[in-house]
C-alpha cells in the first residue's frame, strides 16, 4: 500500500535561522509509527508541516491520505458543546434540520447519514457510551476531554492519526484507553509521546536527533535495544578511527624524521667531496623523487585516516545529557517524616475532597499516591507539603520537605534562574548558583534565562536543581506528575538521579514505568 505521508529532502528553519532538521526522507502508511527525541527537536514542529501549517524550507511533501489530529492543547472553547469540540456540530445540525423536514436541498446532498452510528460506536470505544453530546464541554474533565476528541476522530475515518502527546495528564485508566484504541486501530498513526507504555503499542519508532531521522522496526523496548547496540558501535568506530588517525600522524612523522637524517647526510657527504659529482647528483635526484612520493603517500594516508574520523563522527550525536548525584539528605532510618491521621478537606460550601486519609511514612519509604483524576490526589500531596490546612484530622511533618507541583510554581518570576536559585536558597553565592544550575545543564548564558521563558521540562529540571542542590537538601521530596513535560532522556536521568537519593519520597504518577524505576515500595490508592 502506498504511504499515506511522504516526505522527501525536507528541511526546515526557525524564522530567526536556527535549523531543526535538515534532508528529512520519510514516509507514513499504515503503520502505527511512535516520534520520539529530545524536546525542541522538533517533534511538534514535524507534525505541523505535514499538517500544513508550516511551510518547509526545502524538499517536497505529499499527503495523499486524510488526516486525523488530536493536539496537546484540548482546552475547549468558551461556550462549546461536548459536539463543538468533537467537530461534528455542525454535522449533527444538518440531520436534524433534514429529521425535522427543514432541510435544504444543501443539507441533503451534504447530510452524512452514517455520521450517528459512527459516533455510537466511536464514544462506545472511548468508554463514553450515551454521552451527552449537548453538554458544555467546560464541564468535561482533562481525560474526558481527550476521550471525546479521540472518539470524534474515530468517527471521522481518517487515514492517519496525528496524536501529539495524547495521554499527558491523564490517568491511568485514561492513558490505558488510548493504548488499547490504538491497538485496535487498522490505520496509520503518527504518536509524539514520553509515554513508554503506549510506545510499546508502535509498529515502529522513527527517532528525531540532531543527525537527523532514523526508523527502527518494532515497539519502544526493541527501539532501546537497538540504540544502545548503534550508540555503542559508533563510539567504537570513532575510538578506532582516531586510533588510527594517530597511528597514522606518528608513521608519517617517523617517516619524515628518518628522511631528514638520511638528507642530511647526504649533504654532509656533498661538503666533504669525497664523491663524483655525478653520483651525488643521481642520489640528491633519487632523494627528492622518493620524498614526493612519500610526501604524496604520507597526504593520502592523513587525509583517509581524516575521512575515517570525520565519517565515524557523524554518527555520534554531540549532545550534553542529562546526568546529575543528589546530595545526601541524612534521613535515619526511624524518622518520622510525614503522619496524616483521619485527614479531610473540602472547600468552603464545597463536598469533600479528601475523608478519613491516614497515611504514614517513617525513613527514607518511597510512597506513590494513585487514583482516577478527581480522587484528591494533588489535594492530599498539598496537604502533606502544607500548602493546605485539613478542614479534619490532622498532619504533622517530621523533616524538612520539597513540593514540585505540576507547574513548578516555586520558581516564581524572577528575571533569571540564577535569581530565582538565590532567593530560594539565600547563602548561595552566584558562583555556587551557577555550579548547581549547570549540573542540571543550564551553563552560561542559558543560567541567565527569564524563568517566564522556559519550557515545562526546563522547569522541571531548574527547580530540582534549586531544591535539591541548595543550602540544605530536603529529607521528603512530593513531586506531582514529574515526568509530563520531560523528554524520554530527561526522564531516564531523573530515574536514575531519583533512585539513589537518600531521602523519602511521596509521589503523584501515572507513569508505570517511572514509579517501578525510582523503586516505589508503597501504593496509596485513593477513590
Amino acid at each position: 500500500m502506498s504511504a499515506f505521508v511522504t516526505l522527501d529532502g525536507l528541511s526546515y528553519a526557525t524564522p530567526d535561522g536556527q535549523s531543526l532538521f535538515e534532508n528529512l526522507t520519510l514516509a507514513f502508511g499504515a503503520e502505527r509509527t511512535g516520534l520520539v527525541g529530545r524536546n525542541g527537536v522538533g517533534k511538534s514542529t514535524l507534525l505541523r508541516l505535514i499538517q500544513g501549517e508550516l511551510v518547509p524550507s526545502a524538499g517536497a511533501m505529499t499527503v495523499r491520505g486524510r488526516l486525523g489530529v488530536l493536539r496537546q492543547a484540548l482546552s475547549p472553547p468558551s461556550g462549546a458543546t461536548v459536539a463543538a469540540l468533537m467537530g461534528v456540530d455542525a454535522a449533527l445540525a444538518r440531520l436534524r434540520r433534514v429529521e425535522a423536514g427543514e432541510g435544504s436541498e444543501e443539507d441533503f446532498a451534504e447530510a452524512d447519514w452514517m455520521l450517528e452510528t459512527r459516533l455510537e460506536a466511536a464514544l462506545a470505544e472511548v468508554d463514553l457510551a450515551d454521552f451527552d453530546l449537548e453538554r458544555p464541554a467546560a464541564s468535561l474533565s482533562g481525560g474526558q476531554v481527550t476521550r471525546a476528541n479521540l472518539a470524534g476522530l474515530l468517527a471521522a475515518e481518517p487515514d492517519l492519526l496525528i496524536l501529539d502527546e495524547p495521554t499527558n495528564n491523564l490517568d491511568a485508566a485514561a492513558r490505558d484507553l488510548v493504548a488499547e484504541v490504538l491497538d485496535r486501530w487498522k490505520g496509520g498513526a503518527i504518536v509524539v509521546s514520553h509515554d513508554r507504555a503506549l510506545l510499546r503499542k508502535m509498529d515502529r519508532i522513527v527517532e528525531l536527533t540532531t543527525l537527523g531521522a532514523q526508523v527502527f522496526g518494532g515497539d519502544y523496548d526493541l527501539y532501546v535495544e537497538r540504540k544502545a547496540e548503534l550508540e555503542a558501535a559508533a563510539a567504537r568506530e570513532l575510538a578506532d578511527a582516531e586510533k588510527q588517525a594517530a597511528r597514522v600522524a606518528r608513521e608519517v612523522q617517523i617517516a619524515a624524521e628518518r628522511k631528514a637524517r638520511k638528507d642530511a647526510a647526504g649533504k654532509r657527504a656533498r661538503a666533504r667531496g669525497d664523491a663524483p659529482k655525478i653520483l651525488l647528483d643521481a642520489q640528491q635526484q633519487r632523494a627528492e623523487n622518493s620524498g614526493a612520493r612519500a610526501q604524496r603517500l604520507a597526504d593520502r594516508l592523513k587525509s583517509d585516516a581524516a575521512d575515517a574520523v570525520a565519517s565515524a563522527e557523524a554518527k555520534v550525536e554531540r549532545v550534553r545529557r542529562l546526568a546529575f548525584d543528589l546530595p545526601r539528605s541524612g534521613l535515619a532510618a526511624g524518622k518520622t517524616v510525614l503522619a496524616m491521621a483521619d485527614v479531610g478537606f473540602a472547600y468552603p460550601d464545597g463536598a469533600p475532597l479528601l475523608d478519613r486519609v491516614s497515611l504514614r511514612i517513617v525513613g527514607p519509604e518511597r510512597v506513590a499516591i494513585s487514583g482516577p483524576n478527581g480522587s484528591g490526589k494533588t489535594t492530599l500531596i498539598r496537604l502533606a507539603a502544607g500548602e493546605l490546612s485539613p478542614t479534619a484530622g490532622e498532619v504533622t511533618r517530621g523533616v524538612k520537605a520539597a513540593f514540585l507541583d505540576q507547574q513548578t510554581a516555586l520558581l516564581g518570576d524572577d528575571p533569571t534562574l540564577v535569581a530565582a536559585f538565590r532567593r530560594l536558597n539565600p547563602k548561595a553565592t552566584e558562583n555556587t548558583a551557577r555550579a548547581a544550575l549547570a549540573r542540571f545543564l543550564f551553563r552560561n548564558t542559558t543560567a541567565e534565562k527569564p524563568v517566564a521563558a522556559l519550557s515545562g521540562g526546563e522547569r522541571l529540571r531548574a527547580a530540582l536543581a534549586c531544591v535539591l542542590l541548595g543550602d540544605q537538601p530536603p529529607q521528603l521530596l512530593i513531586l506531582d506528575e514529574p515526568t509530563n513535560h520531560l523528554d524520554l532522556d530527561s526522564i531516564g536521568a531523573v530515574e536514575a538521579a531519583l533512585s539513589g537519593y537518600d531521602g523519602a519520597l511521596l509521589v503523584v504518577s501515572h507513569d508505570r514505568d517511572f514509579l517501578d524505576a525510582i523503586c516505589v515500595e508503597r501504593e496509596v490508592a485513593l477513590g
